[in-house]
């Protein structure tokens, strides 16, 4: 990317079981917090304890900035949602959250179960997190051996960008790699590049070092 993503904007991380979305989420959460911009994690999957413990193996402490009220982790049940969009905008003014993660908008069909109910409920809270001024990542699982972009195939559609991470098992090798497919207000390098996950986190292995 050049320069990074703009605020606000709202842009998708799809990828398949395994390609370290949740990771990703976080690391860009935890990235924003060392330059002081206060982050929320909202989980409607995992535990926000699990999040927490699996985010220590990279060194990234989010309890120390929960309690000096930085950073928040809400977990939202995907069958009580309700209205999402104006809950989740009233925890990002009232805390003056500055990035915002959403992991995995792909429950959001456990719930609604319609394609179109669900880009409609995915534009309302896109809408919501724009309009509260910070930059958000929403994740989405893609189905093994799929084409689509995300889950649904609807969701890359009501968003600013759409990061895809890809995961290839090769004999005893794992292979990563990344690629923007969409990204609105800002120029970006076009291909597919690969990552390693380290103990820092996600790591872009650069062709210009």
């Amino acid at each position: 990317m050049c320069g990074g993503l703009p605020r606000p904007s709202v842009t998708l991380v799809s990828g398949s079981a395994g390609t370290a979305k949740t990771t990703f989420l976080a690391q860009f959460l935890w990235n924003g917090l060392q330059k002081k911009e206060n982050g929320l994690f909202i989980t409607l999957e995992e535990t926000p304890e699990e999040i927490k413990k699996d985010s220590v193996q990279y060194g990234w402490d989010f309890d120390k900035y929960e309690k000096e009220g930085q950073f928040g982790i809400e977990f939202f049940d995907p069958f009580e949602l309700g209205d999402i969009s104006s809950r989740l905008k009233d925890l990002i003014v009232v805390n003056n959250y500055k990035r915002v993660v959403v992991d995995s908008t792909s429950l959001f069909g456990m719930y609604l179960n319609d394609p179109y109910k669900v880009r409609k409920k995915l534009y309302k809270l896109v809408q919501a997190i724009k309009t509260a001024d910070c930059t958000a990542l929403l994740s989405s699982e893609i189905p093994e051996k799929s084409d689509q972009l995300s889950r649904y195939g609807v969701e890359e559609y009501v968003v600013d960008g759409v990061i895809v991470l890809y995961y290839t098992g090769m004999e005893n090798a794992v292979c990563r790699n990344i690629a923007i497919r969409k990204l609105r207000l800002t120029d970006y390098r076009h291909g597919t590049f690969p990552f390693n996950i380290t103990k820092d986190g996600i790591k872009i292995i650069r062709d210009d070092m």
